[in-house]
């Protein structure tokens, strides 16, 4: 390997990565303050319940990317303070729980994940007890803001899958931190190995990175 250490390896590998704007942040632009407690409130009653993907996160301000059943999935930032117990379940790659006003999709909720959606625990679930296939790496994008180069970078992957069980092959996108002695495994072309429990758009799909390493 020339006697480059791995980490020298895998940042100049993500460094090639696309970057669009320094991953995106500033690129939205903030449409509504922090809600008060009692707007909250009001929201998670009434509001469409969803599920919000954490892009990144910077102080109070969240950009998220939000799916709602029956609307196309889209990317937004809310500002919202959480207590810290909350906060630590609301990092880049983890799935929350939200509530989204009918009237105005970049009016929501945050909310931690509850049983049965898809968060920390239950990626580990699907590499556990989900099926497997091959995943073909279509697109990796970065997302997570202010990568240093010291934490796990947060990226989008486009992938197409293929499973000896399933009539043929089905394409997802998903937002997952990629361990940095993995970057080189996603580029154009490479082949994963994934974890996955029924054929659909991403949600219930896991990369095992350990597995995808022996490959």
């Amino acid at each position: 390997m020339n006697g480059q250490r791995p980490e020298a390896t895998a940042r100049r590998e993500h460094e090639r990565l696309p970057v669009p704007r320094r991953y995106g942040m500033s690129a939205f632009t903030l449409r509504h303050s922090a809600m008060s407690e009692s707007a909250q409130r009001e929201l998670l009653r009434r509001g469409l319940a969803g599920t919000a993907t954490i892009l990144g996160v910077r102080a109070d301000r969240f950009w998220v990317q939000v799916r709602v059943d029956g609307q196309t999935p889209y990317e937004t930032r809310v500002r919202q303070r959480l207590p810290d117990a909350d906060l630590v379940l609301m990092q880049p790659g983890d799935v929350v729980g939200c509530r989204v006003d009918p009237g105005d999709r970049d009016r929501l909720v945050l909310h931690p994940a509850g049983p049965g959606q898809t968060g920390r625990v239950s990626i580990a679930k699907i590499l556990a007890d989900g099926r497997r296939a091959d995943a073909t790496v279509l697109a990796a994008t970065p997302v997570a803001a202010d990568y240093t180069g010291r934490d796990n970078p947060v990226l989008r992957l486009d992938l197409e899958l293929y499973a000896w069980d399933e009539p043929g092959p089905w394409r997802v996108r998903i937002v997952q931190p990629v361990p940095l002695n993995a970057i080189e495994l996603v580029d154009l072309g490479r082949h994963l190995e994934v974890a996955f429990f029924t054929v659909d758009r991403g949600e219930s799909v896991a990369v095992d990175w350990a597995a995808s390493h022996e490959q």
